[in-house]
This record gives structure tokens, sequence and C-alpha cells, in this order.
């Protein structure tokens, strides 16, 4: 197997001395990641290591949120902006509010900590434009300590006019917009109010002042080249038939990349949509309109709708590792680990593109003409690297003859492992519907044996290997086609 970083440093930590260790490893590569082929390499600088802005950058990359603007100026009816929760994984949560001085403080704590730190985010609790003053001393802060972080907002875009300047200004290269709707008429089904000129404003009239300014933040934003990433939920029966419309525009206006994300409606999170019945769609739902909008604006599928204090890999969260009680006040950023990693990294991204390529190669003179579904339990790395019974999520693949394509993630309440046992099997199975097989590092025969009753075949003899590679080769295996071969 050729060397790679384990991803596991964000529970275990890695030293920079392992580090450099492996850097001198006879097996790695020599030659640092080349951009992909149908990247400009200008624009592949601006986003190889943002891991919202590029799906291969989500397996090794990690980001963080600090929770330093609580001010809100709409209200949603997804939304429920708790400040004080643990134990829920959406936007708009919190487990503390920050300071601009408290936030530096734990970003220079994480920095120090988490290698594959590359990004810092405001999205919240409320909204980074509307907040301004505290998003922008955060910013100014970091900007000087750790300049090689890149610097990220979300907004709801009300605000966010009047403040591109600013933005453009402080070298902010990403931001991301939620836009739900370009019809007012839709839009007030998801915006009871918005608040705007000290004035509060309802219905149709809220929704086309929102409509206006998100349209014209997004302009101004593409206008300086700033890159922006619009999301927007899907609300069954409201505006799913409404987001293609909604693609194509931002696409007109120069939007990077659109993340269309699962309304999160649970009468337990207190919101509008939860305590009325709204349901939220099913991943085969949400597939489809994700598929009916390629050919448009550029897709996000690997998106995780991370809390606003959010903490490591899109797939993890160490928030909870960092509070700001256990931060000294006197803190000083050492930058050693995290350039040790990208190092390292730059190797193993290199050998993980040669594998995807070749397996898209060798998948293309398949003769087979079907399309499976396949889960992978990963801990990142791009690798099948986890356990069954410890994966909260799993990473849905579609193969076939026209290669290994990246659909999305199912999230589940609870790992089997994890004390959850038969319980939370069912909920694992009924979440992933549709998915034909499960590719995981291990496996018991009990779970084993449950999810091959319900359909579901289960393989561990792929682990560690890439996981476009780990397909390639269960699609040649099962279809009695010749081994692809590509195992790292």
């Amino acid at each position: 197997m050729a060397f790679f970083v384990s991803l596991d440093t964000l529970d275990q930590p890695t030293t920079a001395k392992e580090i450099r260790h492996a850097l001198k490893s006879p097996r790695t590569r020599k030659s640092p990641a080349a951009p992909p082929s149908d990247i400009p390499p200008a624009l592949w600088e601006r986003i190889k290591d943002h891991p919202c802005y590029s799906e291969e950058a989500h397996h090794y990359f990690a980001r963080m949120h600090v929770a330093v603007a609580p001010a809100c100026n709409i209200q949603c009816n997804y939304c429920n902006r708790k400040y004080d929760c643990s134990n829920e994984s959406r936007p708009g949560v919190v487990s503390e509010k920050l300071t601009p001085e408290e936030a530096y403080r734990k970003i220079i704590a994480v920095a120090n900590e988490v290698p594959q730190l590359s990004v810092l985010g405001i999205a919240g609790p409320g909204d980074a434009c509307y907040d301004w003053r505290k998003t922008k001393e955060t910013f100014a802060r970091i900007a000087k300590a750790v300049p090689d972080l890149k610097l990220c907002l979300s907004t709801n875009g009300l605000a966010l006019p009047d403040h591109v300047d600013e933005i453009a200004d402080m070298n902010i290269d990403h931001v991301t917009i939620t836009i739900n709707m370009v019809d007012p008429e839709i839009g007030a089904k998801i915006y009871p109010w918005i608040f705007y000129n000290h004035k509060r404003y309802t219905g149709v009239e809220a929704s086309t002042i929102l409509h206006e300014r998100q349209m014209l933040g997004l302009e101004m934003l593409t206008a300086r080249n700033i890159l922006v990433k619009v999301n927007s939920v899907l609300i069954p029966g409201i505006n799913d038939a409404h987001l293609s419309t909604v693609n194509a525009e931002v696409k007109k206006r120069g939007a990077f990349l659109h993340n269309i994300m699962p309304l999160i409606s649970d009468p337990a999170h207190g919101t509008h949509f939860g305590l009325t019945g709204q349901r939220g769609p099913t991943p085969a739902e949400l597939q489809a309109v994700q598929d009916a909008c390629e050919g448009g604006a550029n897709l996000m599928r690997h998106c995780r709708q991370c809390r606003a204090d959010a903490v490591g890999l899109l797939c993890q969260d160490r928030g909870q590792d960092f509070p700001i009680s256990s931060i000294p006040e006197d803190i000083t950023y050492d930058p050693t680990k995290r350039e040790a990693y990208r190092a390292v990294i730059a190797r193993e991204r290199d050998d993980h593109r040669q594998a995807k390529h070749a397996a898209a190669v060798a998948l293309r003179d398949a003769e087979s003409s079907a399309r499976i579904l396949v889960a992978v339990a990963t801990q990142g790395g791009g690798r099948v690297n986890q356990h069954f019974g410890h994966a909260k999520e799993f990473q849905v693949y579609e193969a076939s003859a026209a290669g290994v394509r990246f659909i999305g993630h199912r999230k589940v309440d609870a790992g089997y492992c994890g004390g959850g046992g038969d319980t939370a099997l069912d909920g694992i199975i009924k979440a992933l519907a549709g998915v034909e097989v499960v590719l995981c590092a291990k496996i018991g025969e009990c779970p084993q044996e449950k999810l091959v009753a319900a359909g579901i075949a289960t393989s561990d003899a792929y682990a560690y290997d890439y996981i476009e590679s780990a397909i390639g080769d269960y699609y040649a295996d099962r279809y009695g086609l010749k081994q692809l071969a590509l195992r790292a």
C-alpha cells in the first residue's frame, strides 16, 4: 500500500516529527500534486485546499467556523438559532458564542493542533454581514496571525451589498450566499419577515427586497472576482421544482458553485417547518433535483450542513474539543504541523488523482450497463478506512461504465458500535435506501447478515484502498470484468 497520512489526526494527535518522518518515506512521490486537467491553474490555486469549494480537498483539509455573529436580519421557517446546544449538527447551532478576541485565541489553538486546517469561516449563528463589526474584527485579527488561512463567510445576502468593498479589501476570497428562491411568491412561504433599513417587512414585499439584494450582492462579488457558492435548502412542495430556475439564475450571475441541501425538519428543533409537519426530502428526491440541475451552475454534493462552530474535516467535528475555557489567555501560533502536513498531503493527492483516473479509464471499457450505488465508510483521506460499526455517515458513489461519481452522503443517528446496536442498525438500513453495497474497513458478522437480509451487500475486502479504486474493483468482481488492479 502506498504511504498516506491517516486523517485520524483529528482524533489522535500527530506530531510534526512523525509527519516529517513520513515525508522521508521512499514510497512517497517526489513531485507535488498537479492541477486537474479541467481546472485552470490559477483557479485551482484558489480552491485546491478549500474543503467546501473542492470535492477533492474535502478528503484532506479541514474548516473552522467561529460563532462571533449572533445577530440576524431575517427569519427563515427552517431556522431556530439555539446558542447552547451541543448535540445537534445543523446550521445556526453553537455551544458558545465568542467575542472576536476569544475567537482569535480559539483559532490559534485549533491551528496548532489540527494540521489539516485550511479555512476559517464565519457562518453565524446569525448573519456574518449583518453582525459586520464582529465579523470584520475577527478576520482582521487572524489575517495578521495566520496569513495562509483562507477567509470565508456565509450570509443570507440582505446586508451583503453594503460590505462587498470591505470584503474585497480584506481578501475574503470565498463567500456563500443562501438563496432559496428567485420568485418572491415562493419566498413568502420560506421567510416570515426581514429587517431592512430599520424596518420590518413581511410577505411578498419582504421576499422581493431579499431577492433583489441577494442578486445585487452576487453580481457585485463576481464582478470583483470573488468566488461565490450559493446554498439552497430543498423544501419539498415549496421550492423543489423551482431550484433548477435558481440554478440557472445564479449561474447567469457568475456563481462558482450551487449547493442544494436537504431541509432538516425535526419538531424537536423548534422551527416553524418542524412544528408544522413540513418534511425534508428523501435522498432520492435530493439527488433527482441535483441531477436536474446538471449542466447549469457547478454542483456541490459533499456538503455536511455544518454547525456555526464546526471544527475539522467535513465528515467530522471537533468543535467540542476546544471550549474557550480550556484555551490559555496567552497563546502563540506554531505553524510547524500545518507546514509539514501540506508537504506530505501534496504527494498523497497526486497518488489519489492518478488512481481515480485509472478507475475511470478502466470502467469506460466495461461492457456492463449496470449502475449501482455504493456506500463507503471513511474517516477521510479518500480511503475506505473506517469500521462499519464506527461510521456515523456514509459517502455514496454511483458506479457504472461512465466511471465512479460522487453522489452525496447519508448521515445516521448513531454508529452500530456506539451503543446503538440493533436499533442503530435499523436506522442505518433506512438511511442506505437504494444503496446496493457498503464498503468498509471491517464489519462484524451480525450487522453483515442483517444488511444482506435487507438487500445490501457488504465487503471489507478493499480496506484502505482509495475509494474509486475499491469501487472499480468491486464493480469488476461483481460483473465478471477484468480486475482493474487499481489498489493503492
